[in-house]
């Protein structure tokens, strides 16, 4: 076999299955879902063990790229960032669409809803109660992720898995404790633009924690497998970039909706 020389610094990403294997599994969830919801099918125990299995093999060999084929220079490095970068950007964008329908509706009620802001017959969640718990949890959940990265640039990695366990188990017990709040709220979202642009922004925003959460879990599996340097390690600065994100999008969330809106 012919030696090919790489003449320069950027990855050229070798043939993979995987984009094309998880899209059509996640094609195959959202109809899997969708049949959920009308015929209760429970195709859906399938499909989703088979996407984490190939999210699984994907990150593999993402993992085996970075750290031990030394796939990722430092022109990779400054992509990766950029790439992160502009994802989150276009993240932002995605919750300013949710807020801009909530203003849009608050600020100037409709005739068709009474010109009432929140609609008569609709009770909405006390600030003081789960939500502000759940922003003192994301809070201080930004605290410790931050705890953690100076643990790695400082090379203490005992404080730094101790302090990334500490942000899982916050995030897991957010998640908790919106669904309590899911189980027990006096609306749908069935009920006016209110329960529509209500559950439409909290419920993206619990899911944006729960990817967070997982990918938090995977950076400290490989923290814990000494994948990551002071020097070298983006995949940890990504999940903290996203997380940061999530808690902001959260603040905005509580003061707007929560308490504004109270």
């Amino acid at each position: 076999m012919m030696k090919v020389n790489q003449n320069h610094s950027f990855h050229l990403v070798s043939l993979s299955p995987w984009p094309f294997i998880i899209s059509l599994s996640l094609f195959n969830n959202l109809i899997s879902s969708v049949m959920w919801l009308h015929k209760m099918n429970y195709m859906i125990m399938i499909s989703l063990p088979c996407t984490i299995l190939c999210m699984f093999q994907w990150w593999r060999d993402v993992i085996r790229e970075s750290t031990f084929q030394g796939s990722h220079t430092k022109s990779v490095y400054l992509g990766l960032r950029l790439g992160m970068i502009l994802f989150i950007i276009s993240e932002i964008f995605f919750f300013i669409s949710f807020f801009w329908a909530y203003f849009h509706s608050s600020l100037a009620p409709s005739m068709e809803i009474g010109q009432l802001w929140p609609p008569l017959g609709i009770k909405p969640f006390n600030p003081f109660d789960i939500p502000l718990l759940n922003t003192i949890i994301l809070v201080s959940s930004g605290m410790t992720i931050t705890w953690t990265h100076h643990s790695i640039l400082n090379k203490n990695m005992s404080e730094s898995i101790k302090s990334l366990c500490l942000t899982i188990m916050l995030g897991v017990y957010f998640s908790i404790l919106q669904m309590i709040e899911y189980k027990e709220a006096p609306f749908t979202i069935s009920d006016s633009i209110y329960g529509s642009t209500f559950f439409m922004s909290t419920g993206f925003h619990g899911i944006h924690v729960i990817i967070g959460t997982t990918f938090l879990t995977i950076t400290l599996i490989r923290l814990y497998n000494l994948h990551y340097s002071n020097m070298h390690h983006f995949g940890f600065e990504a999940a903290a970039w996203y997380w940061h994100f999530v808690d902001i999008v959260w603040l905005f969330l509580y003061i707007s909706i929560y308490w504004w809106g109270y």
